[in-house]
Parts: C-alpha cells; sequence; structure tokens
C-alpha cells in the first residue's frame, strides 16, 4: 500500500511539474508574446483616409476638384453570427437605402467567414451614419467611418479633363496591390484622376481602439501608439484656363465634336469634348444605373473625342501635303495645274462618276498657294498621284505624328492611322492603286487622325519642326504651404528634319486660306491674324453630311511667339451641317485676342443670330 502512495505521489508531482514547467513558459519565457496576443484581440485597428489633393486651374486661385466630407459603412462579416448574417445585411440595406444586391456585390456568400472589413457604401451623408449608429446594438460587424468625397466644383466640358474616382476592381487591386493599394481603397478611374492617381491619393492613417466582446471602447493600453495621422495628397495645378475653356465649351455649342486649345510649347488651355457627362454623380450611392445609362447612350458622353476618337483628316492634310512638295521640289511652286472640276482617272470616267473636286465649275489654273488657299481638290489629286507618291506621302504624314502617339497626360489616348501599300496588302489582299494615292492625298481614304494630333500638326508648322508633347500638368504643390513641389516644363516629342524655310512657306499658305481663300469668312476678323486650314471629310452612309475641321493658330506675325496659339475643331458629321469649326474657331480666337467672354464675342463678330443646334445621330 506504502508502494502504491509513493507512486501515486510521485505521478502528482511529474504533472504538478509539467504544469509549472508550462506555466512558467507561458508567464515567464513566452509571456511577452501572448500577452500581445491577447492585445491584438482587444485591440480593433482603422484606417484613416488620406484626403485627395484638389486639382486646381493654372492661375491656382479657386479649386475646380476639391473634397467635400462623407461617410462610408463597412462590414465584418466574420462578426455577425452566421444565423443572423441575412437578416441584418437586409437591415442594413434599409437603413443606407441601397439595393440588397448592391450588398451582395460586396459581400457575397463565399466571404460570410472573413474576418475582412469590406466597404458596401460610401458617399454617406451624416445623417444616414447616425441613423446606422442608433442601431449599432442591432448591427455586429457593421462599422462606419470618415471618409472624404471629390467634389467636382466645375462640371461641364471640364469632365473629360478631370476624369472621375471610385472604388477600386478586383481586376485594378490585382495590377496595383504591390502599389500598396488595398480592398476599398478609392482611385482614379478617368483624366487627371486616373493619371496622376499616385500623386493625388496620399498616405493612408491608421487609428487603434481597444475594445470589448461587443465592440465598444473600454481603454487606451499604456505605451502603445493610438494613431498615426493621414498624409494629405499633393495639390495639382493644370494649364487649363477657365475662362478660355468656357469659352470654347459655349462656341462649340451642343454639337456632337471637339476643340483643343493650345500653346505651341504643348500647354493645354482647354480642352472639349461634347457631349461631356457630370462626374458626381459617381460619388453618389446607388449610381450604377446613372452609369449604365452613360455607357448605353450613342453619343457615347464618357468618350473624350480629343484623343479617344479617329476621325479623317479631309483637306487639313493638304498641308502634310504642302510640305511634302515644298521640301522634295518635286514641282515649282509656281507651275499652275488645270482644275475643270473633275479629273477622269482609273475606271471613272465622265460617263460614269468622274473625280470631282469640291468646286465643280472648277477653279481654272492654280499653283500650290493658290491650290492651298482654295483648297483643290485636282492640284493635289495629280501632285499626290504623279509627283509626290504613296510612299513620301506616308514618310511626311508620320513626321507630323500621324499614326503616332501624342504622349499627352491623359489616359486613353488612340494613335489614329497611317495606311501604306504593305498594309493595305496585308489587310484586304489587294495592290495599292493610284486611286488611293489620290483619296489619300486629300485626307480621305483610310488615313485617321484626332484633334489633338492635328493641333501638333499646327504646332510643328508654328515650331518650324519642333513638337512638343502637349500637357495638362503645370505644377504639383504642397497641400498645406502651397508651395511648389515640381513643375512640369516642356519637353520635345519630335524634331523634324524638313528645312525651316518649308515650314515659313507653309505658315503663308496657311494665312492665305483665310485672307483670300476659303475661310476668308469668318476667320478673316479685325481682333487677330489667324493663319490655318479648313477640312470637309466625308463619311461613308451620311447622305450630304460632312466633319467640319478647321486646325488654325494665331497670331500670325507676332514679335512675342509665347502669346502664339492653336486651335483645332472637330464638328462631327452626325450633327445638322452648318460648316460649325471655322465660326467656332473665330469666337474663340475673337475671345482670346479681344479678351471677351463668349456673348461679348458672338456680338462683336455678328454671329448673334447663329443659335447652337443640338449634336444628334442620324
Amino acid at each position: 500500500m506504502n508502494f502504491r502512495i509513493r507512486i501515486l505521489q510521485i505521478i502528482f508531482i511529474l504533472i504538478f511539474a509539467l504544469y509549472a514547467y508550462r506555466l512558467f513558459g507561458m508567464q515567464i519565457v513566452r509571456g511577452s508574446i501572448y500577452q500581445a496576443r491577447a492585445e491584438n484581440i482587444t485591440r480593433r485597428t482603422n484606417a484613416i483616409a488620406a484626403q485627395r489633393g484638389e486639382i486646381f486651374d493654372r492661375t491656382f486661385s479657386e479649386p475646380i476638384v476639391q473634397n467635400s466630407d462623407s461617410y462610408a459603412v463597412s462590414i465584418t462579416p466574420g462578426e455577425i453570427p452566421s444565423e443572423e448574417i441575412d437578416e441584418i445585411l437586409e437591415r442594413l440595406s434599409t437603413l443606407l437605402s441601397i439595393p440588397r444586391e448592391q450588398i451582395d456585390r460586396t459581400v457575397p456568400a463565399s466571404a460570410y467567414s472573413l474576418y475582412q472589413n469590406l466597404e458596401v457604401a460610401s458617399g454617406l451623408s451624416f445623417d444616414t451614419v447616425a441613423t446606422v449608429a442608433e442601431n449599432a446594438d442591432a448591427l455586429p460587424g457593421v462599422t462606419w467611418q470618415l471618409k472624404p468625397t471629390r467634389n467636382y466644383i466645375a462640371t461641364g466640358s471640364l469632365s473629360h479633363i478631370t476624369g472621375y474616382v471610385g472604388n477600386i476592381t478586383r481586376d485594378e487591386l490585382t495590377v496595383l496591390y504591390n502599389e500598396g493599394y488595398k480592398t476599398g481603397d478609392t482611385v482614379g478611374k478617368a483624366g487627371i484622376e486616373r493619371q496622376y492617381d499616385q500623386i493625388l491619393r496620399g498616405t493612408e492613417g491608421w487609428e487603434t481602439r481597444t475594445v470589448d466582446a461587443r465592440g465598444r471602447r473600454i481603454n487606451i493600453i499604456e505605451g502603445v501608439a493610438t494613431r498615426k495621422p493621414a498624409e494629405s495628397g499633393k495639390n495639382l495645378v493644370l494649364t487649363i484656363d477657365q475662362k478660355i475653356q468656357t469659352l470654347a465649351e459655349k462656341a462649340l455649342g451642343t454639337r456632337i465634336g471637339a476643340v483643343v486649345v493650345m500653346r505651341p510649347n504643348g500647354e493645354i488651355l482647354a480642352m472639349v469634348s461634347y457631349p461631356w457627362y457630370d462626374p458626381n454623380l459617381f460619388n453618389r450611392p446607388g449610381s450604377g444605373t446613372e452609369y449604365a445609362a452613360l455607357l448605353n447612350d450613342e453619343n457615347k458622353p464618357l468618350l473624350n473625342r480629343a484623343i479617344q476618337s479617329n476621325y479623317p483628316p479631309a483637306s487639313t492634310f493638304k498641308i502634310v501635303m504642302s510640305t511634302g512638295i515644298y521640301n522634295e521640289k518635286i514641282i515649282p511652286p509656281l507651275q499652275a495645274i488645270e482644275c475643270k472640276g473633275y479629273i477622269e482617272y482609273g475606271n471613272r470616267t465622265l460617263q460614269t462618276t468622274p473625280w470631282r473636286c469640291w468646286q465643280r465649275i472648277g477653279h481654272g489654273r492654280l499653283n500650290l498657294h493658290q491650290s492651298m488657299a482654295q483648297s483643290c481638290d485636282v492640284y493635289y489629286w495629280v501632285v499626290g498621284r504623279d509627283y509626290l507618291g504613296v510612299d513620301r506621302i506616308v514618310e511626311y504624314a508620320r513626321d507630323y505624328g500621324f499614326g503616332s502617339l501624342t504622349d499627352i497626360d491623359l489616359p486613353g489616348e488612340v494613335a489614329g492611322f497611317v495606311p501604306s501599300p504593305q498594309w493595305k496588302q496585308r489587310r484586304f489582299h489587294e495592290n495599292w492603286l493610284g486611286g488611293d494615292t489620290m483619296n489619300m492625298s486629300i485626307g480621305q481614304g483610310f488615313t485617321l487622325v484626332t484633334p489633338i494630333q492635328m493641333a501638333d500638326m499646327v504646332a510643328m508648322v508654328v515650331n518650324s519642326g519642333t513638337v512638343y508633347k502637349p500637357h495638362l500638368l503645370k505644377e504639383v504643390r504642397d497641400p498645406i504651404t502651397g508651395e511648389v513641389i515640381s513643375e512640369n516644363t516642356p519637353q520635345i516629342l519630335h524634331k523634324s528634319t524638313v528645312d525651316p524655310s518649308v515650314f515659313a512657306e507653309v505658315r503663308e499658305d496657311m494665312r492665305g486660306v483665310i485672307s483670300y481663300g476659303t475661310a476668308v469668312y469668318p476667320l478673316n476678323i479685325k481682333s487677330v491674324q489667324i493663319a490655318g486650314k479648313t477640312g470637309t471629310g466625308e463619311v461613308a452612309g451620311l447622305t450630304n453630311q460632312w466633319h467640319s475641321w478647321l486646325a488654325s493658330y494665331a497670331p500670325f506675325q507676332t514679335d512675342k511667339p509665347e502669346e502664339r496659339v492653336i486651335v483645332s475643331v472637330i464638328v462631327e458629321a452626325v450633327n445638322h451641317w452648318d460648316w460649325w469649326a471655322p465660326y467656332c474657331s473665330a469666337i474663340i480666337y475673337q475671345g482670346i485676342f479681344a479678351n471677351q467672354t463668349y456673348e461679348e464675342s458672338i456680338r462683336s463678330l455678328g454671329f448673334q443670330n447663329l443659335q447652337p443646334i443640338e449634336g444628334r445621330r442620324e
């Protein structure tokens, strides 16, 4: 019996020693580790959203985009009892006045076990969040936080420039995760907001609090940092002049098309694309229906036509042709070619359908200078086909930047297109014909350009062969002090090898278009001398409807080249035909150089009876 008792004592002593050893290890040796774990269980860390930087026009006086206080509501599904989650989501849908389907997209059934904070709604008012707070005891796992939203003060045509923001998508997160983005972040979706998102977004802060089992704050842990403030994003100053932007917007009116107003050094003073949209709608809860309406609108209001739409250049392409003719010296500029109003070529004869000049009765005998001014198709058909040739036309078109991106600091730019015999053979398995060269010589056929490329074409002429990158960012400034952090200086995009004297000749011919050519009215105005080239582009499928182009600059002659302004205007053929591009340009030049508003400009020019015509699609 004593032996058994001793065995039992030894067993108890060993068990006690084992527990003592274990307790010593947990409380003394590894006590700090378990203490940290306990603290983590009772601590909650919430992110503090950073204020996005504001966006200003070139004067840095009033913001065109700023922030407004609003709130976001999030759910941590793992903290909600599984038997209550459906009821709680339904209740939250009612309190937030958003469809249950919207919450289910953010919190699908597969995420019910996650302890991840999922944002279900943002852009909420204080009253809405106060209602949620009043029901906090009945909403386990639901939290709310301050989350500033964007307030687009200047809307209208600026929407395509500023863009808009939204919650990061799964696809975007896959790309941006390694750059510090996470679920629930706000990111730029279009325009400047997207292009400079890294500069605008700032650095998120955090706040730690100690809570009980119901999530209520109970105390602050000694010696532990409880808050790190967020750092606001940097402010951006754009090259946009709001006065000129408004002038261009009103001058284009409600016609579907685009306007670019640019300095020869690449600074964009105004960029208009109609129709536009209101970026503030993306801040409103449940805006999916309105967004879907924008996507389905046949006039494509989300499309920035200044950089994202391709058009045949029409007769503005004759600037490229004239450059090639002067530079190659293939025909004396004073040598005349007769225009009878048509020419016969290939299977298109007088008995069928000859190649007809826009001036059906003919221009008579014209040299290069006169042909540019009168936009004679016959002259350029003959010289392009018989003298210059397609290979050299392609070379000069590409030298002007057609078929390449301008590298403007906006996302989504398209490159246009310059065809070639090799491309046609690959695409259609057909040989390039003389008729293709004739079409290309007057900017028809397969050639496609954007309004920003057209502005660059004029800039190349003005700068005697140098093209700068078009840009919208002027400066980056500190959000607190307003101090300039960095300044965007003009960068050369391309430098042509064409002799500068050639561009001087082209400038003279562009002035002739305005002083005695096709645009003598309405562009021969008193406030400033303009030089440019009109274009009327045919569109397949539309009868008696044409694209209306004007690519121009002013002043024609000046002692202050920095004052020069380039204006590129396209009015699409889907509008009622009214040859509006020259009128639009005249209003813009009058407003800039006479320092007048749109209303004052049209009175000065005598255009007050020309009312805007609403754009439409046939």
